[in-house]
């Protein structure tokens, strides 16, 4: 049986680590949460919380499910108490990135995050359809890591990170600086950063005069249709004039430049942002 120490059990993401282990026989679990909200949560879910000192000192896992601000100052404290061999593994790229994990060569460094359930998709459940995040409802893909350690350290992470973000539709192995360039610079900086604009266009349509109930049924039907052009769903085209609108649009609302935050020293700094601090 393996220990995992999981550090923020009563955050977000410590709960659905929790839920998916804590009865699972493969798993000892112990769980590190020092505030009271997130120990109420933890009481509902029939996990009592341990100390941080006897959780380090336990396990041969240890999970950071904390925020990315608070990943450095945690893992400062508990990696020089870690039995060797110990593997540490981090639910998101960025601390990981930034150099916020301590330099210690006898334990390993796995990061993974989950991509959530795509927009194209097979699920047939209507709570699978509606479940945006990936609760354990619908099937999603996992990107994993392996920082530093053994081929074997991949694989222990591999098969944690997918009982927790079961059920699994692919796994995919990655690097830590590609991981960083799927989230925060393709994910956040672009993706999110273009759905916010096309909210507030929608919403200066409506500011305009459009009925809102029209605007947005009307811009979710096209969304629908355009993301399975633009990503080979259908075989199908823009048309002539679409296709016109786009280069013109383009050149008003993009600078030449943009993809420039796919650059190393930019992904370098958004996730010191992230993190708290300065790019490492």
């Amino acid at each position: 049986m393996t220990t995992v120490a999981l550090f923020g059990a009563g955050g977000s993401m410590g709960t659905r680590v929790v839920r998916a282990l804590k009865n699972d026989p493969d798993y000892r679990l112990l769980c590190v949460e020092p505030s009271e909200a997130g120990q109420a949560r933890l009481h509902e879910a029939g996990v009592a919380s341990v100390s941080g000192e006897q959780a380090a000192r336990e396990a041969d896992v240890v999970i950071l499910a904390v925020p990315d601000v608070l990943v450095g100052r945690i893992a400062g404290e508990i990696v020089p108490t870690l039995r060797s061999g110990a593997l540490v593994m981090c639910l998101d790229p960025a601390a990981p990135h930034a150099g916020r994990l301590p330099a210690r060569e006898d334990i390993s460094y796995f990061v993974t995050h989950p991509a959530h359930p795509p927009v194209f998709n097979d699920e047939t459940d209507p709570e699978a359809r509606r479940d945006f995040f990936g609760s354990g409802k619908a099937k999603q893909a996992i990107v994993c890591a392996l920082m530093q350690g053994l081929e074997e350290d991949y694989k222990r992470g591999e098969k944690i990170t997918s009982r927790i973000f079961s059920p699994i539709l692919r796994s995919h192995r990655v690097t830590v600086e590609q991981m960083a360039m799927l989230e925060p610079a393709l994910s956040e900086t672009v993706a999110a950063t273009c759905l916010t604009v096309i909210r507030e266009a929608m919403d200066e349509a409506v500011r305009r005069g459009v009925p809102a109930e029209a605007a947005r049924d009307f811009l979710m039907g096209h969304i629908n249709i355009e993301l399975a052009i633009v990503f080979n769903e259908i075989d199908w085209q823009f048309s002539a004039g679409a296709k016109k609108a786009i280069e013109e649009a383009k050149k008003k609302m993009f600078r030449p430049d943009w993809k420039d935050v796919f650059e190393p020293e930019s992904i370098r700094e958004s996730v010191a942002t992230i993190t708290g601090g300065k790019a490492a």
